[in-house]
Order: C-alpha cells, then sequence, then structure tokens
C-alpha cells in the first residue's frame, strides 16, 4: 500500500523560502522531546523521595507553565502544601530531571520530526539565516542537536536563545525580541517555526510571522493567529 503523499499549501512553502531566517522553537517542533521531559521529571521525583506522578494528562496541563523549574513550583503550589518547596530544593530537582533528560537523549530515542533535517539543509543552501529560540536550556539544546545533527551542530545557527537568557519565558515575546536585536533583522524578515499556543504568543507579540507544526501534547491549542498551520515540516525545504 502506498503512502498517502504529503500536501503542503503553497503559501507555506512560500513563506519559507522567502524569509532571511528561519527562528526554530526546540521541544515539539524539533523533536517530539516532551515525553521524555515528563518521564525525566518523574525520575527526578522518585530519586527525591516525593510521592509525585506526572501523567500524560497532568503534564499536558503543567506545559501551560513555561519552564522546568516553574513548573516544578507551580504543581507544588496546587497540592496546598503548608512548607513549600525551597528554591535550592527546585534546583536540585529540575538538575536530577535534566541529567535523566539527557541520558534518554543519548540513547537515539528521540530523532527528529519529519522535514526537519531537510529544511534545515535546504535553507542553508538558500543562504537564509539559522536561529532558535526556545524555554529549554542550552544544555538540553546540546544533547538533542548534537545527537541529531552532529557535534557541531551550533555552527550552523546564527543565533540561540534559551530560556535563562531572558527575563521573562513565552508565552512573553522576549526570546524573539533578543533574537531580532542578535540578527539585526526586521520582524517581517523572519518566520517562527513552533508547536505551541504559548510559543505562537510569543512570536506574534514580536510582530513575527508564524508557522505551526502540531505536535504530541500541543495538537489541540488555539492557532488562529498563525499563519499556516501543518502536522508537520514535510516538503517544506
Amino acid at each position: 500500500m502506498q503512502a498517502e503523499a504529503v500536501v503542503v499549501p503553497s503559501g507555506a512553502a512560500e513563506l519559507i523560502r522567502r524569509a532571511a531566517a528561519l527562528i526554530f522553537d526546540v521541544d515539539g517542533t524539533l523533536a517530539e522531546t516532551e515525553e521524555l521531559h515528563r518521564q525525566a521529571f518523574n525520575e527526578a521525583f522518585a530519586r527525591h523521595r516525593l510521592d509525585w506522578q506526572w501523567d500524560r494528562a497532568v503534564y499536558k496541563d503543567l506545559l501551560r507553565v513555561a519552564g522546568g523549574k516553574e513548573r516544578i513550583r507551580a504543581y507544588h503550589a496546587r497540592l496546598r502544601i503548608a512548607s513549600p518547596l525551597s528554591d535550592a530544593d527546585i534546583a536540585e530537582l529540575h538538575r536530577i530531571k535534566t541529567a535523566h533528560y539527557v541520558e534518554l537523549i543519548e540513547t537515539g530515542c528521540c530523532a527528529l520530526r519529519p522535514g526537519v533535517a531537510d529544511l534545515l539543509v535546504a535553507a542553508k543552501a538558500r543562504g537564509q539565516r539559522l536561529a532558535i529560540a526556545t524555554t529549554t536550556s542550552h544544555g538540553n539544546i546540546d544533547a538533542l542537536l548534537s545527537r541529531a545533527l552532529g557535534t557541531r551542530w551550533a555552527a550552523d545557527f546564527d543565533a540561540i536563545v534559551a530560556g535563562d537568557d531572558v527575563r521573562h519565558k513565552k508565552p512573553a515575546p522576549d526570546v524573539y525580541l533578543e533574537i531580532l536585536a542578535r540578527l539585526k533583522l526586521e520582524p517581517s524578515d523572519c518566520v517562527a517555526i513552533e508547536d505551541s499556543a504559548n510559543g505562537l504568543i510569543a512570536a506574534a507579540r514580536a510582530n513575527i510571522p508564524v508557522l505551526i507544526t502540531r505536535s504530541m501534547f500541543f495538537r489541540d491549542d488555539d492557532f488562529t493567529e498563525a499563519r499556516f498551520v501543518l502536522d508537520d515540516l514535510s516538503e517544506l525545504g
């Protein structure tokens, strides 16, 4: 049985090809990493002897909170426990979680999503600039892309801005505003490639056109303000 052909709106391909720069989110956009993050959080809780278990429904809801440490703090607040976790406790939980996430990535279990590698190659061949605007950490980005693209992956990107590089995380526009400043480009010269409503809002607040690639945890988000909404990035190169 033949695989169904992927049909991409011609306008989406044109939007991508005419941009001076493509700005990528990471988790859910470049790869379906959120499930690995969820597993890593649960491993950290177990090692810290916390009776917490984030199933997919709980984690999907918590993903509305940008940032891993912020997510832990938000969940703890929901439990209404009198004694709050200290900043040091939260930082240690997040450190354990990140270490386990990197271990999972290094097994090779998380490939780039369809079309991502081809789009990166095609964009470079066209002379387009590449950037990353994400809420995740530099360590997490490096773990994923070193495995997927090779250890010299960062040389292909003109700007990389992570969550801890700015004051406010998505849906605030800070990461995108910083990218624009580093690239010295106007918002209309760029396209942001995102998978979530928070990412869409962040880029839109920076006046950058957005193309959405639907992902596992955010498929049902409101993407009304996006220029295009696709199942993946195939056939965009």
